[in-house]
């Protein structure tokens, strides 16, 4: 990627019971275009007494979604929606102005080895959609555009770009999309990027101004249309990024929003039990106590 700004390494974060690496928000570089929040999950091997749990936990502002490359997890939430996320699909959920799920292995695996890798991202609402009805959906391999052009293939994960468009429901412009190369190559998108951009490496490498960079590296160019870089052969990569948003946002655990107002509400309904329930889920993730004033200021 020439011209960059910023490169960022994995950082290991527990998220419960299972550690994944963390790429954003990161001190010096809260947001890329309208995202917020990703993080790596995996590769991991669980045994036949290991299993996947994140319990019941709420979320404002925001849309999360959930990609997986391996594994299966099962989603449940206080809109009633239950349902498995395999490789492939994508599972975009729209908190607004109040959700809960829980992140749990299905009940077919837990007595089984198995293994999870994917991407979970959260990306902040536009300041007039932040209190908005929660909402789901869970998008087929199908609804997910995939072409190849110059040798590079290409699938399109949400968003719109280069006359691609997701089926996934976003609600700003922004893209997602996965590059796979089996030689090496440059890159060029002619002017077909746009607000900012980030590039994650998941295997292999690309190399730019003299630089090579690998696996769990994040690049941030300072100006997206003049993004170029050669691809080396195996490598799987994902370019995401759009416009940013007017506001700067605050983040506190799983709240999201523009106004800090909003964030103290929602610590206090979550405290006091206000928030909806999922049926047939058990427990609830505590409010923990980090600093509630911590700035994803507009980068």
């Amino acid at each position: 990627m020439s011209n960059i700004n910023m490169v960022i390494e994995e950082r290991p974060a527990n998220i419960g019971n299972f550690w994944v690496g963390r790429l954003l928000p990161f001190r010096e570089k809260r947001t890329v275009g309208p995202f917020a929040f990703i993080d790596h999950m995996g590769p991991a091997k669980l045994s036949d007494h290991e299993n996947f749990d994140v319990g019941p936990h709420p979320h404002i502002g925001l849309s999360t979604l959930t990609y997986l490359f391996e594994g299966a997890i099962m989603h449940r939430d206080s809109l009633g929606n239950e349902i498995e996320i395999l490789p492939g699909q994508v599972n975009w959920m729209t908190s607004g102005k109040g959700i809960v799920h829980s992140e749990r292995t299905p009940e077919h695996l837990r007595q089984s080895d198995k293994s999870l890798h994917g991407l979970q991202i959260w990306v902040a609402l536009p300041k007039d959609l932040e209190q908005c009805e929660p909402s789901f959906a869970h998008i087929e391999g199908t609804g997910l555009p995939e072409w190849q052009e110059n040798g590079l293939q290409y699938k399109l994960i949400a968003g719109e770009i280069m006359g691609h468009k997701s089926a996934v429901p976003v609600f700003s412009p922004l893209y997602l999309l996965e590059i796979k190369s089996d030689v090496a190559q440059t890159v060029q998108f002619n002017g077909a990027l746009y607000g900012e951009s980030g590039l994650y490496i998941l295997e292999g490498g690309v190399e730019t101004e003299g630089h090579t960079f690998g696996p769990k590296q994040l690049l941030v160019a300072k100006d997206a249309t003049l993004c170029e870089f050669v691809i080396q052969a195996n490598t799987t990569l994902y370019l995401f990024g759009g416009e940013p948003l007017a506001e700067p946002r605050y983040i506190y655990w799983n709240f999201v929003s523009s106004d800090a107002q909003l964030i103290e509400d929602a610590k206090k309904r979550w405290m006091n039990d206000e928030f909806p329930k999922i049926h047939g889920e058990h427990g609830r993730v505590p409010l923990p106590e980090i600093n509630p004033n911590l700035t994803i200021k507009k980068q």
